[in-house]
């Protein structure tokens, strides 16, 4: 008896070790109730054409732009310190290294012949500056100019094939417009971050002398410095400056220096050595309630003078204090960084027409700008 059921055992085993074997391998041939479950049936989108970007995509400009928009490195050699090698010193006040100073920021390839715009505080005071390209080139820069005054600055670069960005028209700019900043943020590579306009014509931030800032929620962060705004086509818009910030990183606070500034800004300097602008030599205010009734005018808009220097150009042409300039060159001025803009722009030696009341009567003069000086803080 024990002989049968030891055989029985066996047996059972070995068919069912053979059934586990065609279950696994062959399915079919115990019938369709034994057949195993087939794959899970999925629904996938169909391949997208390569090169064609998917609807409300901007890969297309961020590829267009990218290319043109470089990493820069900069380093600054330590001052030396007289009591640096005392023994004495460096046990009370421990030890000073000397090692370089390096920063880190962006710029943007206007030019074949590889003139860059970036920001004046990214290079400023660099001993050496090393540009990389999105192509992993590398070539070291040298400053052309730099103007503090609305910090920019212009180097230049020896490499051939350098891809180019396209300018764009930073006049038509409206709030609401889409953008895209394009930098090397906190030095990790070249990053690209999407927003719209959030506002135009941002100043009296006390971040330079002439301010005219485009104001966008695209994050802006440290190492963005110098980098590109640009629109849904790829094409300049302004250059990334500076960022309202309480923790040092993006709060969707970002100012960028408009194109048409930055392109004044390159030809002086790459023309001239240097940005010359205009200078008429009034002490303009923002009109108030307060200066209308006392000069006795009855404008609702513009920028009152309340003083003019003597033998400057505006006292040459009869500006008076008390006058309200309304416009300059036909630009509307509604306050004095508009003024103080207006009059930058304007070619020294070439009379423009300024448009003012005095009291209620409308008035046009002609008046010849001369260079503004070099002063930082004198009248506009």
């Amino acid at each position: 008896m024990k002989r049968l059921w030891l055989i029985f055992s066996q047996a059972v085993t070995v068919l069912l070790a053979m059934y586990f074997v065609v279950a696994t391998l062959k399915p079919d041939w115990l019938g369709k109730g034994f057949t195993r479950t087939g794959p899970v049936a999925l629904l996938e989108a169909p391949l997208a054409s390569p090169g064609v970007a998917p609807a409300g995509s901007f890969r297309l400009a961020a590829q267009t732009a990218s290319a043109a928009v470089v990493s820069i490195n900069t380093s600054k050699t330590a001052k030396n310190r007289p009591r640096s090698n005392d023994p004495w010193f460096n046990f009370f006040f421990g030890e000073q290294g000397n090692e370089p100073q390096v920063g880190l920021g962006s710029g943007v390839i206007v030019s074949a012949s590889g003139y860059i715009l970036t920001n004046n505080h990214v290079v400023d005071g660099a001993d050496e500056i090393e540009v990389s390209l999105n192509d992993s080139r590398r070539a070291h820069a040298k400053v052309i100019g730099t103007d503090p005054d609305s910090d920019l600055a212009v180097l230049k670069i020896e490499l051939d094939r350098l891809p180019v960005i396209v300018l764009g028209n930073s006049d038509t700019l409206q709030v609401g417009d889409q953008v895209l900043a394009i930098g090397n943020p906190f030095g990790v590579g070249q990053t690209v971050t999407g927003g719209i306009v959030s506002a135009l014509g941002r100043n009296q931030l006390g971040i330079n002398t002439f301010e005219n800032f485009i104001q966008t929620d695209a994050a802006i962060n440290p190492g963005n410095s110098g980098g590109a705004l640009v629109d849904t086509a790829g094409h300049l818009l302004g250059i990334n400056t500076a960022i309202y910030s309480r923790s040092g990183g993006s709060m969707g606070i970002g100012f960028a220096i408009p194109v048409a500034t930055a392109k004044l800004v390159l030809e002086g300097i790459v023309k001239d050595g240097q940005v010359t602008r205009g200078w008429i030599g009034v002490e303009p205010n923002d009109l108030s309630p307060e200066l209308a009734e006392t000069f006795g005018v009855k404008a609702q808009s513009g920028v009152i003078i309340t003083g003019v220097m003597q033998s400057a150009p505006a006292a040459q042409a009869g500006i008076r204090p008390g006058d309200v300039i309304v416009e300059v060159a036909g630009k509307a001025t509604t306050n004095v960084a508009e003024l103080l803009g207006a009059v930058a722009a304007l070619k020294p030696g070439t009379a423009a027409k300024f448009t003012l009341l005095r009291r209620e009567e409308r008035i046009e003069l002609r008046v010849t700008p001369g260079t503004r000086p070099k002063a930082r803080r004198v009248a506009h």
